[in-house]
């Protein structure tokens, strides 16, 4: 089996970086035009804790959780504080990795792992999360 990646796995790997981006934007605008660059138009997210569509529902979750978080969110490359803590695993249109969030001067408090579906053009259909690890609720 060879190792090598292919376009399917380079072109999933490229969405999946644009995805992690926008958890980190911070600017409404640029958010928008990166969500537009990862999503199709009626994408899906879910996880355990929030759900939306589109790219509209997509921006309004994402600054939601950057506002109940200040400082949770940076788009600088170096200080990103939702991060891909694994390689993009992808076959079929499918792709999974994982990732962790904390502040950025911090520890990462929330890991999970997320399953994304693909469209043919190489835009996120839909992510499905798993939190792995999270404070407990008070």
């Amino acid at each position: 089996m060879s190792t090598q990646p292919t376009a399917a796995s380079t072109a999933a790997a490229d969405t999946v970086e644009a995805y992690v981006a926008t958890w980190n934007e911070t600017d409404a605008g640029r958010r928008q035009v990166g969500i537009a660059r990862a999503w199709e138009a009626t994408g899906r997210y879910r996880d355990p804790l929030m759900a939306s569509d589109g790219h509209a529902g997509i921006d309004a979750m994402l600054a939601g959780v950057q506002a109940r978080f200040p400082g949770f969110a940076c788009p600088e490359r170096s200080r990103r504080v939702l991060k891909r803590t694994s390689a993009v695993d992808c076959h079929n249109d499918c792709a999974r990795f994982a990732w962790s969030l904390g502040p950025a001067a911090g520890p990462a408090i929330v890991e999970g792992i997320d399953f994304c579906a693909l469209s043919p053009e190489g835009r996120l259909v839909s992510v499905v999360g798993f939190i792995d690890r999270m404070p407990a609720s008070s």
